[in-house]
Formats: structure tokens, sequence, C-alpha cells
């Protein structure tokens, strides 16, 4: 049985994956999925002077929306799993809860991601981490 760790990197979640985990869940294959959140800190640094307040809020509500989504396709299917927020880089932090829980696989939701993003996360994750990277489109 596999534990699968997701990372939604995106705003528009991690849709796509939460679906192939449900199947896979199905046909008995996964025993634990963990979603993480992994957000950059936009309150701090640099970022902070180029982003109102109210955008911060927009982001951080739209994000909620797409973890959401997300939770509710992993619900409808009896998916055992359990979230977490974390901050930082992207590729460093998905790379570090997945040793840090043993993941077997990690998951990502490419479809809203554009062709370099989807690229550069993968040959970092490919870099970071021991377990299987798979990239879904």
């Amino acid at each position: 049985m596999l534990r699968l760790l997701i990372p939604v990197v995106h705003h528009d979640g991690a849709l796509e994956a939460a679906r192939h985990a449900a199947f896979l869940f199905a046909e008995r294959c996964v025993s634990e999925v963990e979603l993480v959140e992994v957000l950059e800190p936009l309150d701090q640094g640099r970022t902070a002077a180029f982003h109102s307040h109210a955008a911060r809020l927009q982001h951080r509500l739209v994000t909620l929306d797409a973890l959401t989504q997300t939770c509710a396709i992993l619900d409808d299917a009896g998916v055992p799993y359990h979230w977490i927020r974390l901050f930082g880089p992207v590729a460093e932090t998905i790379a570090a809860r997945a040793a840090e829980k043993q993941s077997d696989v990690v998951l990502v939701d490419a479809s809203h991601l554009g062709f370099l993003s989807r690229w550069w996360i993968l040959a970092r994750l490919w870099r970071l981490t021991r377990a299987p990277v798979t990239m879904l489109h």
C-alpha cells in the first residue's frame, strides 16, 4: 500500500492528483494521502512591497477554495488523508516533507502550471527527493 504526498502548489489546487489518488484508493493501492499546501511567504520580504493587502487576502481565499475542492474529491471517494500548510521554497519544502513522512510517491498536479514551471519543479524534485515523482498533466 502506497503513501502518497500531493503538493498543492497552484491556486487551482491539485484536482487531477486527487482524482488519481481516489482511483488508486478504489483499486486498493493507496493507504494514506497527505496534502501539502506549499505557500511562499508573501507577507515577508520584498514581495510584500509589490502586493497590496487585498491582493494577498484574495490569494489566500482562492488557494483555500482550491484546497477545499481537492479535499472534497478525496472525501467523496473515502480516501483517508490529512493536510498541512507549509511555507517555503516549493521544491525544497516538498522534498523535506516527503523525506519526513517517508512518502512512497510524490504526485504533482501540473495541469495548471506553465511549461517552464512544470519542468523546473520536476527537475528540482528529482534531485532533492528519493521518492518517485509522478507529474500529471
